[in-house]
């Protein structure tokens, strides 16, 4: 994920007129790893009743009808990929991959690619690696039904001052997943149901809902030692949710002990409730000055309305702890791969594949680019409960502020082309879309 950079209008306005231009549906059934929550947070526009239309379409094309595809850097791309061929690498062949289930793609099928990776190293040029994604894949346009373009939006991984004690600086905690949380993907039951799941926790042999922010806040998990850090506020924990993950930056004594991550471990199953909407209607901040800074200032603000607000989000996210191996890195996303800034996306596993390489068009000015299209080779690693159609990608930035103020201000009309490993060409081909 380029230079980090800031959109002049702010991310208000970035939303604004997405939402004015798009209709969306109304709530999500769940958090799968937390990407896209910013463009949640900020939701403001009017909600349907139905859901739109989801019609993946696949038509196929060729490198030089994508923009910009001989400039891009294709060693960096590669790099990406060779984070997911470690994951696909360790499944048994015939692991189903999910995506469409007319493509009913299995780890099996992606092992030629991650085998000619490993053995093409690490040092290959940039001219090289396009060689390889030109050799071994054919690229095929993504539609959702005719419309050929989706929101972009972007996501980061936050940096957290933080301890292992409380404290009257750090009074604020981070919980561990329950040992009594059940989630549940519905598409293992009912194929109408792919994509969707729930969460909870099973009394008397029945599946019931577990405790919404409210409880939770009040301390209906006190006494089961989930505690893993604790944070200088609740709304540091908060936006720490809404990202799914961060680097927390643990001090002793005033100097830096030790960075560590948090990554999502689960959700309590309750829907997410963008609170955006709420405040605009409450008056508390106009919705042309609306952006994630603007929602924080506001909670910081007003410190007696503050939790009642961030409990209008019945969602709760837990995370486990993991060591910061990589700092060029960001946190693993849903495929488990390592998250490359700048090169992965987050993709809706209903209609894509996890590990497959994408091309991602920002025809327009953007927070990646403010001065031109942006036109590049990501690899699909990531997935949340934002991210919903055929043509949506979200577009991890990296770690830290300024990240952070780029994702906060993405909400862009982009083109996906996904490329399709040459030898499952035909497989696509022989699809009535």
């Amino acid at each position: 994920m380029p230079a980090d950079s800031h959109r002049p209008t702010g991310a208000g306005s970035a939303i604004s007129r997405w939402v004015t231009r798009h209709r969306v549906a109304s709530g999500f059934v769940a958090l799968a790893v937390a990407a896209g929550m910013t463009f949640l947070l900020l939701r403001v526009g009017p909600m349907t009743d139905h859901a739109p239309t989801e019609r993946l379409v696949l038509e196929e094309t060729t490198f030089n009808a994508l923009p910009g595809w001989q400039a891009d850097d294709h060693a960096a791309a590669l790099a990406s990929l060779r984070e997911s061929c470690r994951i696909i690498s360790r499944l048994p062949g015939e692991r189903g991959l999910r995506g469409d289930p007319r493509l009913a793609l299995t780890a099996g099928d992606l092992h030629p690619v991650c085998d000619l990776v490993a053995e093409l190293g690490e040092t290959l040029s940039s001219d090289q690696a396009r060689n390889f994604f030109e050799s071994g894949f054919i690229p095929f346009r993504v539609r959702n039904d005719n419309d050929d373009t989706g929101l972009v939006t972007g996501y980061y991984e936050p940096e957290i001052k933080g301890s292992r004690q409380k404290s009257d600086q750090f009074p604020a905690p981070v919980l561990a997943r329950p040992p009594d949380l059940v989630s549940v993907e519905l598409g293992d039951f009912r194929d109408s149901l792919r994509g969707q799941r729930i969460a909870g926790r099973v009394i008397d042999g029945q599946l019931v809902p577990f405790e919404d922010r409210a409880a939770i806040a009040r301390g209906a998990l006190a006494d089961q030692d989930l505690e893993l850090i604790w944070l200088e506020s609740a709304i540091d924990a908060f936006f720490l949710e809404i990202q799914g993950s961060g680097r927390v930056i643990l001090a002793a004594d005033g100097e830096i002990d030790q960075v560590i991550r948090l990554s999502y471990a689960g959700q309590n199953g309750h829907p997410y409730t963008a609170i955006g909407g709420p405040l605009i209607e409450a008056g508390h901040i106009p919705r042309e000055k609306m952006s994630m800074a603007a929602i924080r200032d506001w909670l910081e603000s007003n410190p007696d309305d503050a939790q009642d607000m961030m409990n209008r989000n019945a969602s709760y996210v837990f995370f486990t702890e993991l060591p910061v191996e990589h700092p060029e890195l960001g946190p693993p996303g849903a495929q488990s791969a390592l998250l490359t800034p700048h090169r992965s996306i987050a993709v809706d596993r209903k209609h894509h594949v996890l590990g497959l390489p994408f091309w991602l068009e920002l025809p327009e000015a953007s927070p990646v680019d403010p001065d031109g299209p942006v036109n590049r080779l990501m690899v699909a690693q990531d997935t949340g409960g934002a991210i919903r159609g055929p043509v949506r990608a979200d577009y991890f930035a990296g770690s830290g502020a300024a990240a952070g103020d780029m994702a906060g201000a993405m909400a862009e009309q982009g083109r996906l082309t996904v490329l399709i490993p040459a030898h499952l060409a035909d497989r696509v081909r022989d699809i009535p879309w």
